[in-house]
């Protein structure tokens, strides 16, 4: 499961489930409250003065499986809206949103899986992988969209990364997260 803010092109969450469960989608859903929930609190203080149908609040959008929006409703319902069941070709139907950012990003990691020989031996295995593609597609790749920025710095998360971007992460984390345990 991956949450993709689409503005920024930012991986907010990402859990690596065998199976979408109700409690692994609630599980996931916690990860971004825990990554956005003041910025998305702080939208909806500026908007809960209007009805509700004229307020603007972030929007998560999803496809039809419905495990999403029953978690949804327990971890997010007042405070977002929810556009579900969308599908990819969506303004093809007239809907405003859209999954394609999601879908794309899904799409690159299926392409890269192909690739790799053998594919994963373990769960933690493909666990490994996909958090180091999440932390490589936001903070070292630059994005076509965002006219060569990192999603990262798209959401003017500042870190000073410059030229080697990945080794200047790994310096970074181990410099100011790990000697702060």
């Amino acid at each position: 499961m991956n949450c993709i803010d689409h503005v920024t092109k930012y991986v907010t969450a990402h859990l690596l489930v065998e199976e979408r469960t109700i409690e692994k989608c609630k599980e996931f859903l916690k990860q971004i409250k825990i990554t956005c929930y003041e910025q998305i609190l702080e939208i909806y203080k500026k908007e809960r003065h209007k009805k509700v149908k004229k307020r603007k609040v972030i929007i998560f959008v999803s496809d039809g499986f419905e495990n999403y929006r029953n978690a949804w409703s327990k971890v997010f319902r007042i405070v977002t809206k929810l556009t579900f069941g969308v599908p990819i070709a969506c303004r093809k139907y007239g809907l405003k949103h859209n999954n394609n950012p999601i879908e794309r990003y899904n799409g690159k990691i299926k392409d890269r899986i192909k690739i790799m020989r053998g594919g994963f031996y373990s769960f933690k295995g493909a666990e490994a992988f996909m958090n180091i593609h999440h932390i490589i597609h936001n903070f070292v790749n630059p994005h076509q969209q965002l006219k060569g920025k990192t999603p990262a710095e798209s959401a003017e998360i500042k870190i000073p990364l410059d030229r080697n971007k990945l080794l200047n992460l790994i310096t970074y984390v181990r410099r100011n997260c790990i000697t702060k345990r």
